[in-house]
């Protein structure tokens, strides 16, 4: 009767045991399910707004490749476009949950209101203007800065949305832990209950509480193989998260450093790891600033990492242009970033998430640009021709330089709009074909590698000489046409005083009053004129390459000459020829008397002139002596003694 009230009182625990141990574990088992609801959830959330970084993504690579090439059907149209965008944006924030997310998608929202303005503006001036202006536009930084704000937004709202998922995932964990322990706490208890049975009764009833704890431990055992199965399910969920997130910042083309609240590294992509020459696994745990090490570009001094103002203040920062950054290996580049902080679900910042990338080659081709518009700039400037824009079609001044200014009398801002033929009036003011021949010179001109020749008029309505060239441009778009103007104001009179002095030069080596004999610098006849072919009975060609002027002279008179010289400058002067023209020679004017001797052997009295002939460098390269028959004059001296 013991045996049984204790069998009966046994029984009682064991059912009271086994309600608490089931009812424990249903809720145990309950609480799994919400923590893996919960995971499922937060993935949909990280999903749709990678869905959304990817639809503004698209349609900024649809609104850039329009930009540049005109091409229609990269831009969807706008409605569609910006209500899948907008949606997205509408079902992200209508199943996010977490307070602190929802603070970034309520920023996030005007951002990317910003971004598809920005995007329409640019395709709309793409159309009406042309690609030069949408491109200085979409190249302003606009829209970078926007990108890359919306990027920073979706990166921490992201970052929030993993440290949830943890968050549950430990939750999970802890959840599991305490179903383990009910179980094995169970277990134990109903064996001691077994053996508690085993002192109550014996063969009959061990063999049902056998029957009893196989029954129970198979059915813990199935239980406990259903929860590994959800906690298997659960990690790989949690594991492709991370995977997709890990996809997402590996095909991000900029570069992407997260580190936590103390600034040490926590993870890096692989466009981080080229610029820095870090890879994952040996910058992990180490400071953000022996990772990402910049400087200022001009002064060369370190450069304040953007990460430390924002884990102390909690706001996006950017860094200043001239940044460089400067890899393990020594290599600069030429940097743009953004910093954003990392929140927890109690939006405390536990992490900063840095975003930047090389701008080397953008940094290159615009100081590439500002460098050649500065050249051509000073090329115009300094150049002496004048140089006039010209539209093609109507003929109307568009630029014109200071040498242009200078040459007309106007300042391009008068001429602006203005028809060409206002400078030239020869021009058809019309000129509606804008023909390139139409300025072209005649081909007289064009064979002697001259341009043509018109008539200018300045401000003042003087007129002058002018020499066009004009070649054919096209420029966004249009034609046009760059003059080339010379004044030939000087070259026409020089021409004209050269005709005069051609003349002049006839007259004097044709006249048979005087002789002119000229020669090289060592004193050969290079040049022997009518005069002097009349005074001295020679033909040129006899005398011309062949002797000097003292061939002709009385010796005894240059002997004489050379030591009257010697005397007066005090230096030997040697006799023959350069006794002649040692004055000359020294820049002194000279004129002396002597006797010439004809071919025939008479002789006659001359006065001669020696000048020295000279190149642009001053030096001698010929004489010139101009001689006169002196026999009349001293005959009339004769006459008088």
């Amino acid at each position: 009767m013991r045996t049984s009230h204790g069998l009966v009182g046994g029984f009682s625990a064991a059912i009271l045991l086994s309600a608490l141990v089931v009812i424990a574990s249903f809720w145990t088992l309950r609480q799994v399910e919400e923590s893996a609801a919960v995971r499922t959830h937060t993935n949909a959330v990280i999903n749709s707004a990678d869905d959304l970084l990817s639809a503004v993504k698209d349609a900024e690579s649809d609104q850039h490749g329009y930009s540049a090439a005109g091409d229609g059907s990269l831009v969807r149209p706008y409605g569609v476009q910006h209500e899948r965008i907008r949606d997205s944006l509408k079902n992200l924030q209508e199943i996010t949950l977490v307070g602190a997310a929802r603070q970034h998608l309520d920023a996030l929202a005007p951002l990317i209101d910003a971004k598809l303005a920005f995007m329409s503006t640019v395709i709309e001036l793409r159309r009406s203007q042309g690609v030069a202006q949408a491109l200085a536009l979409d190249r302003g930084g606009e829209g970078r800065r926007l990108m890359d704000s919306i990027r920073a937004e979706i990166g921490s709202f992201d970052s929030i949305e993993v440290d949830v998922l943890k968050q549950r995932e430990a939750e999970f964990q802890a959840s599991m832990r305490r179903l383990f322990f009910i179980v094995i706490t169970t277990t134990v208890l109903v064996l001691l209950l077994a053996l508690g049975f085993a002192y109550l009764i014996f063969r009959e009833t061990r063999q049902q509480l056998k029957n009893l704890v196989h029954l129970k431990t198979q059915h813990l055992l199935e239980l406990q193989d259903q929860t590994n199965r959800q906690l298997q399910q659960s990690n790989n969920t949690l594991r492709d998260s991370e995977e997709k997130l890990a996809v997402t910042l590996n095909s991000i083309g900029d570069a992407v450093i997260a580190t936590d609240a103390e600034a040490r590294v926590t993870r890096i992509n692989p466009v981080a790891e080229q610029l820095t020459g870090w890879l994952q696994a040996d910058a992990a745990g180490r400071p953000v600033q022996e990772i990402f090490r910049i400087i200022n570009q001009e002064t060369r001094e370190p450069a304040t990492i953007p990460v430390m103002d924002t884990l102390a203040n909690g706001t996006v920062q950017g860094l200043a242009n001239h940044t460089l950054l400067i890899s393990c290996d020594g290599n600069e580049r030429a940097i743009a970033d953004s910093c954003a902080p990392i929140r927890n679900r109690d939006n405390q910042v536990v992490g900063a998430v840095l975003v930047f990338r090389d701008v080397s080659e953008e940094y290159a081709a615009q100081q590439t640009l500002r460098d050649s518009a500065a050249q051509i700039q000073t090329i115009l400037n300094t150049v002496v021709d004048g140089i006039v824009t010209i539209h093609a079609r109507g003929g109307m001044v568009e630029t014109m330089n200071p040498s242009a200014e200078r040459m007309f009398g106007y300042s391009a801002a008068e001429l602006a709009g203005k028809n060409f033929s206002l400078l030239i009036p020869e021009l058809d003011p019309d000129q509606r074909e804008g023909s390139l021949e139409y300025y072209s010179p005649s081909d007289e001109a064009r064979a002697s590698g001259l341009g043509r020749e018109v008539v200018g008029r300045r401000k003042n309505g003087s007129i002058f000489p002018l020499e066009i060239a004009v070649s054919e441009m096209w420029l966004g778009g249009q034609r046009y046409f760059t003059g080339i103007l010379r004044d030939i104001t000087a070259r026409k009179q020089a021409e004209e005083a050269l005709q005069k002095a051609g003349a002049l030069q006839s007259a004097i080596f044709n006249s048979a009053n005087f002789s002119s004999i000229a020669t090289d610098a060592k004193g050969v006849i290079q040049i022997f004129n009518v005069g002097a072919e009349r005074m001295l009975g020679y033909a040129a060609a006899e005398v011309m390459n062949k002797i000097t002027p003292a061939d002709i002279s009385d010796p005894r008179e240059v002997i004489a000459r050379a030591e009257a010289l010697s005397v007066e400058l005090g230096t030997p002067i040697t006799p023959g020829f350069e006794a002649l023209v040692f004055k000359a020679s020294r820049g002194i004017e000279d004129i002396y008397e002597l006797t010439y001797i004809r071919k025939d052997g008479s002789r006659f009295p001359a006065v001669v002139s020696v000048t020295a002939l000279r190149d642009a460098e001053n030096a001698i390269i010929g004489y010139l002596l101009i001689g006169t028959d002196n026999t009349a004059r001293k005959q009339a001296e004769d006459s008088l003694l």
